[in-house]
């Protein structure tokens, strides 16, 4: 009898929620409208972020004096050095840009969490990624951590071809970086036209969606009642709501 464990094992974990307050070590310019922060702490020791699309809270002051929870992906973790990178996005004029505009090495940010992770097993044939450009953070750490040679689609919305990334992987990593031009269309739309598009891969894969919530949904809808794809090998959240600060929304 084969004691082999059957594939496409998605697992949930739940960790202890933590607040931190870490500091601004380094900061680099991705790109006109990424930037990235490399911060440590002492605490950092045992952060744990098992889940690429992971979140955790990170806390803005507000002009009232409240404080302000956004989320945001850890991109990357080093326990031995004690370090985390975020990367955050400059397009809008929020609490998290306006703080990633300032920031200068030095200065501190308290986070909390994550509260859970969910982790995908690196077993499945191919894996699609669609998302707009808040879902990158989680994308790359995905790329970089599966195993070489496996096929990976990217559809991703950006501004302009200047925010297309270059991220290190060993698998066969296929990007289609699509832009907000005028008469293209919204969101939706572009995103939508691109997926239809794509020749549907052979074998059993994995689909992960980021975008904004409604078009987050539209796409899920059209992957599993267009393309028939189980439901179980997909996740869909909604990263951003229009009109909406802060809020965040899964789908399955």
């Amino acid at each position: 009898m084969s004691t082999q464990p059957p594939r496409h094992q998605i697992e949930r974990l739940r960790h202890e929620v933590r607040r931190r307050t870490i500091t601004v070590t380094s900061i680099t310019d991705l790109s006109p409208r990424m930037r990235r922060f490399v911060f440590t702490a002492p605490d950092l020791s045992d952060f744990n972020s098992a889940g690429v699309d992971d979140h955790i809270k990170l806390f803005f002051d507000a002009e009232n004096g409240e404080k302000l929870m956004r989320d945001f992906t850890p991109r990357a973790f080093d326990n031995s050095t004690q370090s985390l990178t975020i990367d955050f996005a400059l397009h809008d004029h929020g609490p998290a840009a306006n703080w990633a505009k300032t920031a200068q090495v030095g200065t501190q940010l308290d986070i909390g969490g994550p509260r859970g992770s969910q982790v995908v097993p690196d077993d499945f044939d191919w894996y699609l990624l669609i998302a707009d450009e808040t879902g990158l953070p989680s994308i790359g750490r995905r790329l970089e951590g599966l195993r070489a040679g496996v096929p990976v689609t990217s559809i991703v919305l950006v501004d302009s071809q200047a925010e297309a990334q270059a991220i290190d992987t060993q698998t066969a990593w296929t990007a289609q970086w699509l832009t907000r031009d005028p008469g293209e269309g919204d969101d939706e739309t572009r995103l939508l036209t691109a997926l239809r598009g794509l020749a549907w891969p052979q074998g059993e894969g994995y689909v992960w969606i980021a975008a904004e919530a409604g078009v987050a949904k539209a796409l899920r809808a059209h992957v599993l009642e267009e393309r028939g794809h189980p439901a179980a090998w997909m996740r869909a959240a909604g990263y951003w709501l229009k009109g909406e600060p802060g809020a965040h929304e899964n789908f399955g």
